[in-house]
């Protein structure tokens, strides 16, 4: 069974977020401040976290920032703000996903199931018995030990960025469209998702490249998409 963590100081959308995910067959931890959220996030197994942006003493994007210093727990964040600019703050502090208030559940529990499955194909709850490496130049994907290497030199990515790393560099030389990338990581239609991809895709180019705004790999086609060059 999956435990996910639920923070918000609203305790009726706390609790109206467990009923749903319990359904699920989830188990449910709860935290009213990034406070308390952070003293579970240390005191237990967490494979989820949904994140409510705007709590006393330590608000969402504080204790997501906190959060990813040490751990990739994928993180979905809520927010009565939807702004594009809040969305892509959230995303720059190191969130997984983004939905806003209000939701409907059904949105919440697919987000929900489709970033768990993220998360477990990553290799962080179970290790593949089957997989493959990857190679382009000196950048490395091995999806059996679900690690990135660039010369040699270990990079840590968060779930979602390795998965769309693998699926450029498992295609590399195609390009492939904003809505393509998303329906191909997230198995979910790609409509709107320009600031996720964008965001997730700039994180990774800081990671693997030498130099992110000349990158030697993850290059954007204009207008078009993003490609991992072939390189033999």
């Amino acid at each position: 069974m999956y435990n996910i963590l639920v923070v918000d100081d609203d305790k009726e959308i706390v609790g109206a977020i467990e009923i749903y995910l319990k359904k699920e067959g989830y188990n449910i931890l709860k935290a009213y401040n990034g406070e308390e959220a952070l003293d579970i996030v240390n005191n237990n197994e967490i494979h989820l976290i949904i994140l409510d942006i705007m709590m006393p003493k330590k608000d969402g994007l504080e204790t997501l920032e906190e959060i990813r210093k040490t751990k990739t727990i994928p993180v979905i964040l809520l927010s009565a703000k939807s702004e594009d600019y809040d969305k892509i703050g959230g995303l720059n502090s190191g969130a997984d996903d983004y939905i806003t208030k209000p939701f409907n559940p059904l949105e919440l529990i697919a987000r929900a199931n489709s970033v768990l499955r993220r998360y477990v194909s990553f290799g962080s709850l179970k290790k593949e018995e089957n997989g493959n490496v990857y190679k382009t130049g000196g950048l490395v994907v091995d999806d059996d030990t679900k690690k990135v290497t660039v010369d040699g030199k270990e990079v840590k990515l968060t779930a979602t960025e390795f998965n769309i790393l693998k699926f450029l560099l498992a295609n590399k030389g195609k390009v492939y469209s904003i809505p393509q990338i998303y329906e191909n990581v997230w198995n979910e239609e790609g409509f709107g998702a320009e600031n996720i991809i964008a965001v997730h895709i700039r994180h990774i180019r800081e990671k693997i490249e030498i130099n992110p705004k000349e990158p030697r790999y993850l290059k954007v086609i204009w207008g078009v998409g993003y490609k991992i060059e072939d390189e033999k």
